[in-house]
This record gives structure tokens, sequence and C-alpha cells, in this order.
């Protein structure tokens, strides 16, 4: 069985342990149940497969039933907190506390540095950006940004980027991209991450109604009455024309400039919240 500090979510861990337990004994869902004080034998397996929570009194009586030592104690209820906050802020809180114990003891939590990417606009922008710029000094980076940031963010970021694998350094001491493109792809924790993104990209958006001008931006918008059927098929078609923007993008190895393209479809009423 894996470190516990290589999981991000408990519900797994508890499943995975019992399953350990159980490839060594006859141990069962009742038995484990019974060592965390519950009187229901199933319970602990209702929370592992989701359809139940652990309180913050059950979450000390399954780690201590389960052996942790101190730090696995805190991590695991730091997972919980995970799990079951309802806001994006405390759901960061939680996974940034969780990559603090587990950077403490070494250990490297494979969706940290997607997490981590995708909290700050800068990122994606110093990643694009850096190699487009061969032998440029971080003060430099940082007055090409908009808006602009200081040499000292831009040199963290960087760090970042070559430590988690997003950029490295060639033979000349310049930047060149390990991957063209990013994708979220399935994991738990990065949604968190994308949707502060998209808050920044959001607000950076706006910001550039009045401060670019019109010749180097595109805007429009359009306002409609859609069937689900049409929401996903409307969905569909973005998909396959963000695909395409980024194969146009892609086309040449050179970069005059770093944008950034927002696609938002969202509803503006709630009849069907209405009729529910």
């Amino acid at each position: 069985m894996k470190e516990i500090l290589e999981y991000t979510s408990y519900r797994q861990y508890i499943a995975d342990y019992y399953a350990d337990k159980k490839t060594k004994s006859a141990f069962t869902w009742q038995e484990f149940a019974n060592e965390a004080g519950f009187s229901s034998r199933v319970y602990l397996k209702y929370v592992s497969e989701g359809r139940f929570n652990l309180s913050e009194s059950a979450t000390v009586r399954v780690a201590d039933a389960m052996r942790l030592a101190d730090y696995e104690k805190e991590y695991f209820a730091e997972m919980v907190k995970f799990d079951h906050a309802e806001k994006d802020i405390d759901k960061k809180n939680a996974f940034n506390k969780m990559l603090s114990i587990a950077d403490a003891h070494k250990v490297k939590i494979i969706e940290g540095d997607a997490f981590r990417f995708f909290e700050s606009w800068k990122n994606p922008v110093i990643r694009e950006l850096a190699p487009s710029m061969p032998g440029a000094k971080p003060l430099t980076l940082a007055h090409a940004c908009r808006p602009n940031i200081t040499a000292a963010e831009v040199s963290d970021v960087l760090n970042f980027l070559v430590k988690g694998g997003f950029l490295e350094k060639n033979d000349k001491g310049d930047y060149v991209q390990t991957d063209k493109s990013l994708t979220t792809g399935p994991m738990s924790v990065t949604p968190v991450a994308v949707r502060t993104m998209h808050r920044q990209m959001g607000k950076l958006a706006l910001d550039a109604i009045e401060g670019v001008a019109q010749d180097k931006r595109n805007f429009s918008g359009v306002t409609f009455g859609i069937t689900k059927d049409g929401y996903d098929e409307i969905v569909q078609e973005i998909a396959d024309c963000r695909k395409k923007v980024v194969a146009i993008a892609r086309k040449n190895a050179t970069t005059d400039e770093v944008y950034r393209l927002n696609m938002q479809l969202f509803p503006l009423t709630q009849k069907q919240e209405l009729k529910k």
C-alpha cells in the first residue's frame, strides 16, 4: 500500500487500507468499524464509497484505528477537510496544508505541481513568454507582462516551472517548453486551482477592455435560448474550436505576443431551478 502522503482522497485511502488489511488477514468492515467506535458494520465502507462523510471527531477515531502517526493524522484530517469543503478557498487552504506536510517529509504529491501551476495567471504566461525571449533577464520578462509584475516574481515563477518540469534550460541556457500544450486531465484537485485561474483571467479580460487597443483584442458575445441538447452540442463545438485555435497557435515556432482566449458559456436565467 502506498504511503498516505501520496494520496489526495481520504476515501481512497480508507478503501486501500481495508483492501491491504484484507489480503493479510480475515479483516472485515465490522472489525474496522469496531476499532473506530462505530456501531454500523458498513459505515466505513459507505464512507469509502462516498455515501457518508466523516465528522471531525470520527476523523480522529478512524485515524487512530488505522494507527496513523502524528503527521499522518494531520494529513488525513486535511484530506477530509479538502473533500468536504464547499468553498474553493477552504479547499485551497486544506490542499496547501497537505502540500506543506508532504514537502516537510520529502514526499512529492503528483497533483501538487499541477495545482500550483493553475493557481496563478503568471505561471502560464511566463511559461509562454520565457522561451520566446531567449536570454532575457527576469526584469525584462517582468516588464513584458501585462499587467507588469516584479523581477522577483518572475524569478520565483521560473524556478517553479523548471522544478515542476514545465520548462527546462537548453545548452545555451535558454528556456524551452517540455511540452507544447498543457491540460488539467482527470485530476481531482486541479479543478479548484483552475477555477481560481478563470477568475484571474476574467479580471484581466475586463481590464483589457479599456487597457488594450481595439485592434489588438477581440471581444464579442451573443445571448440566446437553448435546450439541454443544444447546450451539449455547443459545448462540443467550443471544445473543437479550442483545439483548432491551439493548432493555429502552434504552427509557428516563434512568438510575437502571449494571448489568452477565454471561452465562456453560462446561464443568465434559472428556469430549471424554479421548476425543481
